[in-house]
């Protein structure tokens, strides 16, 4: 044997050796999946059998989404006082024209935003206490009020999308109890929420 095949034969039986040709093994492998894998999804998708679920934010954990709109609460929930004239036994300072719609999970629970947009509020805000408001452009900005102190995921600038997280449930400013207040504005004023979400699919109960 020449001296090229015996050096050959001694590095093959060293440990060193099978360790580097079990590592090249694997990274060949790992390569040639990752090349042949798009291409097995290519006959489901021009079937139209492939699947997508999730929400604009790319995630299956929020709330439902229509088009780029959607529910600022996940699941479930109760609602408490609607848009307009509703005045609240016992509560002295809770104003008789409702300008939101109250929605309500439990203390804590996440609240989402319910559009595309930027925001222009995330903090105190008068009576809403810990609130965030978004601009979503033609005039229409979305307020969601009485969110708990430190629970803020977002800040004054930062662009969402709906399904975007934005704090927790809570009772600041002037709530009885805890709940959403949810608010929408055209041209800076209130609006009733509840034809505005029918409109885009979204009907709030």
């Amino acid at each position: 044997m020449g001296i090229p095949v015996l050096a050959a034969a001694a590095l093959a039986k060293s440990r060193t050796a099978s360790r580097i040709v079990t590592a090249v093994l694997a990274a060949g492998v790992l390569l040639m999946l990752l090349v042949l894998a798009p291409l097995a999804v290519i006959p489901f998708a021009a079937s139209g059998s492939l699947v997508v679920t999730g929400t604009s934010t790319g995630t299956t954990d929020g709330p439902a989404v229509n088009g780029q709109w959607g529910y600022p609460l996940k699941g479930a929930y109760s609602t408490g006082r609607g848009f307009g004239y509703n005045p609240v036994s016992g509560c002295s300072y809770c104003s008789t024209n409702h300008k939101g719609y109250d929605m309500s999970q439990a203390c804590k629970s996440t609240v989402y935003a319910a559009g595309p947009g930027t925001v222009v509020v995330a903090g105190s805000y008068f009576g809403w206490g810990n609130a965030v408001m978004i601009d979503h452009g033609d005039g229409i900005q979305t307020l969601y009020g009485h969110m708990l102190w430190d629970s803020l995921r977002v800040e004054i600038g930062d662009d969402v999308a709906a399904g975007t997280p934005l704090g927790a449930e809570g009772d600041t400013g002037q709530s009885f109890g805890c709940h959403l207040h949810f608010e929408v504005r055209r041209a800076g004023v209130a609006i009733d929420p509840e034809p505005f979400m029918a409109a885009l699919g979204l009907p709030l109960r």
